[in-house]
């Protein structure tokens, strides 16, 4: 009853939980609008500038049975967590870098648990833009060229930045850079560039204008200041030359000076004239208009002025000489004149050294920044030195040179009388090369020419210079060799060339394209070079094995060379050896030689040479095939028909071999053919007498007595012919077959008698020479033993070994094509021979073949 008790108000307990379980609600989010920061997080807005770490939002929801709650973030697959929840006071902070142009809206779930129900809810976060980005110039270098002759106010060039900001911050306007010393405006909107109005060009005074130009957003607030970003970039404007300008002298005012000790046919100095338009110069000649009072006289083409009275005659201590140098053109006309005054005094004291002066006094270094590869002929403009000897006379001459990378400028003028203006011409222009130099440095040197003391002084000049597309890509070699096996699938790649660009940036950049009528089965890498065969490309070697094109390198510019391409299409062994026909059936007169040719249609060797053999003969041992040619020829020991029948009992000589043609590529492939063989001997004449001697060839005695008879009594010649071939046939059809003779049986002792009959047989020339009827019942059906094909050694190939037994064989299989190489068979057999040779051992096995038919007759079993 105790357990009883305290069960029952258990029991009511636990039902009582169950209810309240049971009725339990999902807890929720508080929404307050857009522009609470605590609720759900809908509608949330934060600028990409808010600093990581910070206190962004506060998740806020309740319960309504007033259980305590937890928040919770989740993002879907794949995205960035850009903020951590405090799970029990739901506080939201920022842990990610926020960044509108890469995403300007970001998806996160938030939940809202009281431990029993969750609830969700996916709400959008919108990123605003704040001043974070700088305009950005695109399409850069800019480089224009214009004609110095371009009207004031012109549109010359357009420029374009980019700002992916929104609002004012990504507006854009445009503004130069020192807008007072510039000969250009700018449109602040369009960023159109112009030649100011009232102001034109002159490629006599520059011929490149470097154009600053600055690109401003329009400001706003990043990180709670006001922002504003710009960007710079700079125009390179190149003057294009127009023929618009006469002759100028360079290196003035002019300054002489004649000693006292000057002799008479001095030179006192050298004026110098350039056509001013440098892109077709005309030549100048000069002359002394007045002022030189008979004391002085120049050279019409060097413009180098002398004295020619010496110093005592001089009645002046300044001469002021007018100079006029005359533009000729190439009709011989005079075009243009330009004058330039010539000061020269007589003096005689040495004390001052020759200095160099730029713009702002005496200084001993000149720096100038310029395009590589200027015209030859053209002046430095923008090194402005003057070089200076406060001496009198010939006191204050002194020489000038450049002392450094030689032909490469000169200097003008070379010999200096007091003072002039310093001008350095380009001579080389192939030399200013900015891929060879970076920088040219030359030391100036001053020297005086005919003071005792020899004054001097340097100044350093530095020349900067500036690279221009001027090199064409070079390939590696100037033609390509490559090789491919036909069996290469397309896509292969056959070849890399290489051509490289010294210039510098885009200009270095090469692009590969290949022409020709070779080819069409061939595609390149445009930028790495690699010739590969197009995808749906075949090769055959035996169609077409050499293929010839050509490849360009081409530049940004259009520059470009070639190489020439040359591929050979390699041959694999792909084709086996074919006969004509399958069967063939030739005539064998004994003596002569039979062919069998067999043609491989692959295009090179050793895949094209066929070597033959023969697989199976029957009888076996009779016929020897040579390797290269395919010639079938009788056994040497063969020389008539008797031999023959004396080896098969059958009279028909219509024999079979299978030949193989196999060619010596790798793998190697090989082709058989049935060869039928009629052997018969060739007659010299043909009529009833020559057909008598042929049938009595084997019994001269016989023949004499036969012959007697006929001329007495011609019924005694026909019973005589009669019983001559009667003995004859009994004989020939007794011999025992070859597939008999080789068996190993039971060898009865020789019959001496037996012997001589051979060797009288074999004495016997008469029987050479007849001929035998072809039997086409045993066509194709011989019981044949397989041979094997003998491996052709070098350089005498011996005969096939003889087989120990002959079984009788199944019906031939004629073997197909293979890709194996054929077995090779053992020579050891033939090595165990006597000394007597190939021929002696085929001989005396003949004999132990007669042998063994003598003693077969005598059997009464067989």
């Amino acid at each position: 009853m105790k357990h009883i008790r305290h069960f029952v108000p258990s029991l009511f307990l636990s039902f009582v939980h169950v209810c309240l379980v049971q009725a339990n609600y999902a807890p929720y989010f508080f929404d307050n609008g857009d522009r609470s920061t605590n609720g759900n997080m809908a509608l949330l807005s934060l600028s990409e500038d808010t600093p990581v770490g910070t206190h962004v939002y506060t998740l806020n929801g309740t319960d309504p049975e007033g259980d305590p709650v937890t928040y919770g973030l989740a993002y879907e697959a794949g995205s960035r967590r850009y903020f951590s929840v405090d799970e029990h006071l739901g506080n939201v902070t920022l842990v990610e870098e926020l960044d509108r142009e890469k995403e300007d809206e970001i998806e996160v779930i938030v939940s809202i648990s009281d431990g029993l129900s969750t609830v969700s809810e996916k709400v959008r976060i919108l990123v605003t833009d704040a001043n974070d980005e700088s305009p950005e110039f695109i399409n850069t270098p800019y480089i224009v060229q214009v004609p110095e002759n371009t009207p004031s106010g012109s549109s010359i060039f357009k420029i374009e930045a980019v700002d992916r900001d929104t609002g004012s911050g990504g507006s854009i306007t445009y503004f130069l850079q020192n807008i007072h010393a510039n000969k250009f405006t700018i449109d602040r909107h369009s960023g159109v560039l112009r030649i100011k109005t009232g102001v034109t060009l002159d490629y006599e005074k520059s011929r490149t204008h470097f154009v600053i130009v600055v690109a401003k957003d329009g400001g706003g607030k990043l990180r709670g200041d006001n922002k504003v970003f710009s960007a710079t970039t700079t125009i390179t404007v190149n003057v294009e030359d127009v023929q618009d300008t006469p002759p100028m002298f360079i290196g003035t005012p002019y300054y002489g000076y004649v000693y006292e000790d000057t002799l008479a046919g001095s030179e006192v100095l050298t004026v110098v004239a350039l056509d001013g338009d440098r892109g077709k110069p005309n030549s100048i000649r000069y002359c002394i208009v007045n002022g030189d009072e008979g004391s002085f006289e120049i050279s019409n083409t060097t413009g180098a002025i002398s004295v020619i009275k010496s110093p005592n005659q001089l009645k002046k201590e300044v001469y002021e000489l007018k100079v006029q140098a005359s533009e000729v053109s190439q009709e011989g006309g005079i075009s243009d004149n330009a004058f330039a005054a010539v000061t020269i005094r007589v003096v005689d004291l040495n004390n001052h050294p020759p200095t160099f002066y730029g713009e702002n006094g005496p200084q001993n270094r000149f720096e100038l920044t310029m395009y590589e590869h200027p015209p030859e002929g053209e002046i430095l403009r923008g090194l402005k030195i003057t070089v200076n000897d406060s001496d009198q006379g010939a006191n204050a001459k002194f020489n000038l040179r450049l002392v450094g990378p030689g032909g490469i400028f000169r200097v003008v003028p070379q010999t200096v009388l007091n003072e002039a203006q310093v001008t350095v011409i380009v001579e080389n222009s192939a030399a200013i090369d900015y891929e060879k130099f970076k920088v040219l440095t030359f030391k100036l040197l001053a020297i005086e020419v005919n003071t005792p003391e020899r004054f001097s002084s340097t100044a350093d000049v530095a020349i900067r210079l500036l690279d221009t597309n001027d090199n064409v890509p070079k390939f590696s070699s100037d033609y390509y060799i490559a090789r491919i096996p036909e069996n290469s699938p397309g896509g292969s790649n056959v070849v890399a060339v290489t051509a490289t660009d010294p210039d510098s940036g885009l200009w270095g950049e090469v692009k590969y394209s290949i022409y020709g009528t070779g080819a069409d089965l061939f595609l390149i890498h445009p930028s790495t070079g690699i010739i590969y065969t197009q995808p749906w490309a075949t090769l055959d070697a035996e169609v077409n094995s050499k293929y010839n094109f050509y490849v360009k390198a081409e530049d940004t510019d259009g520059k470009y060379s070639l190489a020439e391409v040359f591929i050979t299409v390699l041959d694999v062994n792909d084709h086996s050896p074919e006969f004509n026909e399958n069967i063939q059936e030739k005539t064998m007169i004994i003596g002569s030689p039979v062919k069998i040719e067999a043609i491989d249609q692959d295009a090179e060797e050793p895949n094209n040479i066929v070597d033959y053999s023969i697989m199976q003969a029957d009888p076996a041992n009779v016929f020897d095939i040579d390797q290269s040619t395919g010639e079938i020829k009788l056994k040497s020991y063969i020389r008539s028909l008797d031999i023959i029948h004396n080896i098969t009992k059958n009279k028909d000589c219509i024999w079979s071999l299978v030949v193989q043609a196999k060619d010596r590529g790798s793998p190697s492939f090989s082709t058989t053919a049935v060869l039928k063989i009629d052997i018969t001997e060739e007659t010299l004449h043909k009529g009833p007498m020559a057909a008598f001697l042929m049938q009595t060839k084997d019994n001269p005695m016989k023949a004499l007595g036969v012959l007697a008879g006929v001329m007495g009594i011609m019924v005694m010649i026909t019973v005589m012919i009669s019983t001559a071939m009667f003995w004859r046939n009994k004989r020939s059809n007794k011999v025992m077959p070859v597939r008999r003779i080789i068996k190993k049986r039971q060898v009865h002792p020789p019959r001496s008698v037996r012997m001589e009959w051979l060797k009288l047989r074999r004495s016997s020339n008469a029987a050479e020479k007849f001929m035998v009827k072809e039997d086409a019942g045993n066509e194709n059906s011989n019981n044949n033993a397989r041979a094997g094909a003998a491996v052709p050694p070098v350089p005498t190939p011996p005969p096939p070994p003889v087989p120990a037994c002959a079984v009788a064989a199944p019906a031939w299989h004629l073997p197909t094509v293979s890709g194996s190489l054929a077995p090779a068979f053992s020579n050891r057999a033939l090595k165990k021979k006597g000394p007597g040779g190939a021929h002696s051992a085929l001989v005396s096995e003949l004999k132990m073949k007669f042998e063994k038919r003598n003693a077969a007759l005598g059997d009464p079993h067989i």
